[in-house]
């Protein structure tokens, strides 16, 4: 049995924020505010109209996916770090993006030589990391992500699979804290890199070598 990675895609492998928020600048005039937590409480009006809610929220991530997806760019040392780990083990790249996403999300990640079976999602990621786990039948498992709910989703659904929290974009990243049902925050792929690698050389479920967080 070979290990596998189940990895998040944006603000993981891919930068979307910073691009988003520069399409909300041009296409809609709208201010973004990485700081501001959540994304609609980051939306600011020029023209001083009412607060964005978190239904236009919706519809303008809508209009960013798929057709603004070119914008986005690969995060540093992400194409090298999932070539590396995938000579050992199998990945799946795990989306919160609706199904019609699917391919160009293959398209988009394929460009920057990435190749790996992509599974599109709605709400939390606790059930379908569950269901990988029980189609791929791991020596052990490690999911990355960069949303702290999906990582509490995960302990619950799947307590044995080994938990990174990931930021890679370092203007949000210094405003989130650590997830707290994660095992470990790193925001650099190089160092996350080997941290994978070691949970996959220990061969070790989660509940067994560090413990369900709650």
């Amino acid at each position: 049995m070979k290990p596998l990675l189940i990895s998040d895609c944006d603000e993981v492998l891919l930068h979307m924020v910073r691009h988003f928020g520069t399409w909300l600048d041009e296409a809609h005039a709208i201010d973004f505010d990485l700081g501001a937590g959540d994304f609609a409480n980051s939306m600011t009006r020029r023209d001083g109209g009412p607060a964005v809610t978190r239904e236009e929220m919706w519809d303008l991530l809508g209009g960013f996916f798929p057709d603004q997806m070119n914008r986005q760019t690969l995060v540093p040392h992400a194409a090298e770090a999932l070539a590396a780990i995938g000579e050992i083990a199998d990945i799946v790249i795990l989306t919160n993006l609706g199904d019609h996403c699917r391919d160009p999300r293959s398209e988009q990640l394929a460009q920057f030589g990435i190749h790996h079976r992509v599974v599109c999602n709605t709400g939390g990621k606790g059930d379908p990391v569950a269901r990988l786990v029980a189609e791929y039948r791991p020596s052990v498992t490690v999911f990355v992500d960069d949303l702290a709910v999906h990582h509490e989703s995960v302990a619950k659904a799947s307590p044995q699979v080994h938990r990174l929290h990931m930021i890679s974009e370092p203007d949000l990243a210094r405003h989130v804290a650590r997830a707290p049902a994660a095992h470990a925050r790193i925001d650099d792929w190089r160092e996350a890199q080997s941290w994978i690698i070691a949970r996959f050389a220990e061969g070790v479920p989660a509940v067994t070598s560090m413990g369900v967080l709650a």
